[in-house]
């Protein structure tokens, strides 16, 4: 293949993947339409990066072994979080950021959360998603290498971060006494955000297996993207927000870091 070809080969998957994310989150809106609840798209998050990757893996060609293993591990990762954020939103109604909007917008909302929720987050998903496309596309190394070894290690670590993150926090509140309270144990004892910090590792770690390839660190701004939102965005600062004022999670605050686990100061 010519260098021109290649880039037409590249383009129409990445074609191909965003028609895809964009089909799947427009119905998506439209089921939101009939429970007037658009909570749904957060479970819609985790399942499009499986999507891509999946549509990327019959489309590229790749070298098949780092195809198989990006693919295996994006959806590992999103049909995890899937899963936990349907468990989640189950019966809880809709989220409290999205019924401000709802009752911000009026009767507007319906094509409102069209464009403001469902399009949007399919746009940052496609280009977040780009690292999972790029890394299956080139043929060359046909094999694995060191930084794919170093890749899938930090992939492990933001998984269990996140993973167990996550898990610890749903125990917690599933206990009548800690209504109200604020988790300080377990992996929330060294990171106030075990759960993002480990989703930011873990697409570090994906990009790693990108930078393989030639030209693999084009791949970079899909964990430069996710760790902006997650820290700037809609993450890390939409919490903090939250808890402002609140003098339990100030002290926490105090002896706990933000993102970066560590032990806990002493006050």
């Amino acid at each position: 293949m010519t260098g021109a070809s290649i880039m037409q080969h590249l383009i129409t998957i990445a074609f191909w993947n965003l028609a895809a994310v964009l089909s799947m989150m427009v119905i998506g809106w439209l089921i939101s339409l009939r429970y007037r609840n658009v909570s749904i798209v957060d479970s819609l998050w985790g399942l499009g990066f499986v999507l891509v990757a999946w549509i990327t893996f019959f489309l590229a060609d790749g070298f098949i072994g780092r195809k198989m293993l990006i693919a295996v591990l994006a959806t590992l990762w999103g049909m995890r979080l899937s899963i936990y954020l349907g468990k989640r939103n189950w019966g809880a109604g809709e989220d409290r950021r999205y019924g401000q909007w709802r009752k911000k917008s009026g009767q507007r909302f319906w094509y409102v959360s069209l464009f403001k929720v469902f399009l949007l987050q399919a746009v940052f998903l496609w280009v977040v998603s780009l690292v999972l496309q790029y890394g299956q596309f080139a043929p060359v190394p046909d094999r694995f290498c060191w930084l794919d070894v170093v890749g899938v290690f930090v992939w492990a670590v933001g998984f269990f971060f996140e993973a167990v993150g996550d898990y610890q926090l749903r125990q917690f509140k599933k206990r009548p006494e800690n209504k109200g309270k604020i988790i300080t144990t377990g992996l929330w004892k060294y990171t106030r955000h075990p759960n993002y910090f480990g989703e930011v590792v873990l697409w570090w770690g994906i990009f790693l297996l990108a930078l393989s390839i030639e030209n693999g660190w084009i791949a970079v701004l899909s964990p430069l993207l996710i760790s902006f939102l997650l820290l700037r965005v809609s993450g890390v600062t939409m919490l903090e927000k939250k808890y402002a004022g609140n003098l339990d999670f100030e002290a926490y605050a105090k002896r706990t870091n933000a993102f970066f686990p560590w032990f806990s100061k002493k006050i």
